[in-house]
């Protein structure tokens, strides 16, 4: 019976000591995805804080609304707030080419209740990331 036991104890301290799966990376993923134009990034960064139908929130903080927003009729100030930031909202110059940011603000000038067709060119998004360094 003593030995039974100490089987046991030992299987115990065995399955103790081995490796905690739940700390290894995934095996098939390791990064996220990336989005592949505007609406994904939408999706992926900018919803999380001004929502699925880009009213904003109020709660622990207040994220401004996209929706029917007349601050974006000129593609430079939604360029430069997404590049630069502001408040509480996070810049990503760093984060976020060029052509990504084009894309997301020219889907956000063109969706929500918005209607600013003309779109917004990863040139002017490089142009306000230069002038960022100065």
């Amino acid at each position: 019976m003593t030995h039974i036991k100490t089987l046991a104890a030992l299987a115990a301290f065995a399955l103790l000591a081995s490796p905690a799966l739940a700390d290894e990376p995934a095996p098939a993923r390791t990064k996220p995805d990336i989005p592949k134009n505007g609406e994904e990034t939408y999706k992926m960064v900018c919803q999380a804080c001004h929502m699925a139908d880009a009213k904003g929130a109020t709660g622990a903080g207040t994220f401004p609304a996209l929706a029917g927003n007349d601050k974006l009729g000129t593609a430079e100030y939604p360029i430069f707030m997404v590049v630069n930031g502001k408040g509480g909202m996070p810049y990503f110059y760093d984060t976020m080419s060029p052509q990504q940011i084009a894309e997301v603000v020219t889907y956000v000038r063109t969706h929500f209740g918005n209607a600013y067709k003309d779109p917004v060119t990863a040139a002017q998004v490089k142009a306000i990331m230069d002038a960022r360094g100065k």
